[in-house]
């Protein structure tokens, strides 16, 4: 049973409501998932997603492709079923067949080595809140990923972190 009440783009606190409706506006739904509209009780929460959101889309380094594995990889280190799908959704939107999405979910290879060990850092670090070993650092920096590329990388793992957390705090109903 959710824990936090689930609304429309007409119910939603006022201040959520123009974030609500962009969002609503980008989704194949036509409605807000339930994680939006459970956001949307808390205009901080929503915002602070939102704002993560577009931060990752107008600022990181990564391609699509590479942020789509990062998501995948830190919602399976964070073990939240919910973000998980849409994180499998998400790498299959941007590149990765099903099979390479199921792979980035469990930690196996996808084939794409260097990608595989950059995603392996973040699993990593999503399990552990936040701590890596000097292991796994050293080999996404030996793959060839610079100090900005894995700073940058932390971006996905705070923002998938973010919403695997709320969706387990909300105890958010699986819609998608």
């Amino acid at each position: 049973m959710t824990r936090i009440p689930t609304h429309t783009v007409e119910d939603a606190p006022a201040a959520s409501r123009p974030l609500l409706e962009k969002i609503v506006q980008a989704t194949p739904m036509g409605r807000p998932a339930n994680l939006h509209a459970q956001m949307a009780h808390s205009p901080a929460v929503l915002t602070a997603y939102s704002s993560l959101r577009a931060v990752l889309a107008e600022h990181t380094s990564f391609e699509l492709k590479v942020g789509a594995a990062l998501t995948l990889a830190a919602a399976a280190g964070a073990g939240n079923g919910y973000m998980i799908r849409i994180a499998s959704r998400l790498a299959q939107m941007n590149g990765w067949s099903a099979e390479q999405a199921d792979a980035l979910a469990a930690g196996a290879t996808t084939g794409e080595i260097r990608i595989d060990v950059l995603a392996g850092l973040i699993r990593q670090a999503a399990a552990n809140s936040g701590k890596v070993s000097d292991a796994a650092w050293s080999a996404a920096q030996q793959a060839g990923w610079s100090g900005e590329q894995l700073t940058d990388a932390f971006a996905y793992l705070g923002a998938t972190v973010f919403t695997a957390y709320f969706l387990n705090y909300a105890q958010t109903d699986l819609d998608i």
